[in-house]
């Protein structure tokens, strides 16, 4: 956890940096309203220097560079350096860089940083989560109707696009509130902390979700694929909230595909 945080630490004065000339960014296009920034690449470069060194055995897999095997096929990290990338290149601060480790395909260890509101979440197997080491722990709501659920819109390349807006559909008529803030990262860390009740997204990748599965997990709330897996880490999807609330938000779903 110590090496995680020094890395996480470092690799966002980049960032930091870099917010405040959002005007001056480098930005490619990596595919339909997909963009990297010379932001992303500096601080999963640094990232990786950073954990490598500490851990040379360790594979690594991130969004900018990919899998990269390790001597040691029982360990990798699994980072995004920057979750909500359109958002930074907007100035708005809702963004986060995120390292998992996964041991024998589960993760064990998390940190997952905003460095404009200077929160850091973190989390160990067993130990529980925290925010700026003050423990997390999921809302107590029961009803969707008393609920705020995160969910992000679909994007023109979204090939489910028809089938997520039946989704927002369906829970909107049913709860007190939705939100589409654009980080996943942050989105499942708010429901650690019991800011979000519950919530649910596709079309994501592992780098996305990894740690914030842990801090959900260690929070005391439980969290499946979208078509019901047990580990979504490698489903391309989330659905998650307390014990009341999952049941009731997979149903809302489900009633969205027919």
């Amino acid at each position: 956890m110590t090496v995680m945080i020094a890395a996480i630490r470092k690799a966002a004065r980049g960032v930091q940096r870099d917010y405040g000339e959002v005007s001056s960014l480098q930005v490619a296009i990596k595919g339909p309203a997909d963009f990297v920034t010379n932001s992303d690449k500096k601080a999963e470069k640094i990232l990786r220097e950073e954990l490598g060194a500490a851990r040379p055995t360790y594979g690594f897999l991130g969004e900018e560079g990919g899998e990269s095997k390790g001597a040691d096929a029982d360990h990798r990290f699994i980072i995004d350096p920057i979750d909500g990338t359109f958002n930074f290149m907007h100035a708005m601060p809702y963004f986060a860089l995120t390292i998992a480790l996964e041991r024998k395909g589960e993760i064990v260890a998390a940190v997952t940083y905003n460095p404009i509101s200077d929160e850091l979440f973190h989390a160990e197997k067993g130990t529980g989560a925290f925010c700026n080491n003050k423990r997390m722990r999921v809302g107590a709501r029961r009803e969707l109707q008393e609920s705020m659920l995160f969910c992000e819109l679909p994007n023109r390349a979204s090939p489910d696009a028809p089938l997520r807006l039946r989704q927002i559909a369906q829970l909107a008529a049913r709860v007190a509130g939705l939100r589409g803030a654009g980080s996943t990262a942050l989105n499942l860390a708010y429901i650690a902390m019991g800011r979000f009740d519950g919530g649910w997204v596709g079309d994501i990748k592992a780098w996305d979700m990894a740690a914030g599965l842990l801090f959900v997990r260690e929070a005391g709330g439980f969290s499946h694929g979208l078509n019901g897996e047990l580990d979504a880490l490698n489903t391309g999807g989330v659905v998650c909230g307390n014990a009341d609330l999952l049941p009731q938000i997979e149903a809302a779903l489900k009633a969205a595909k027919l």
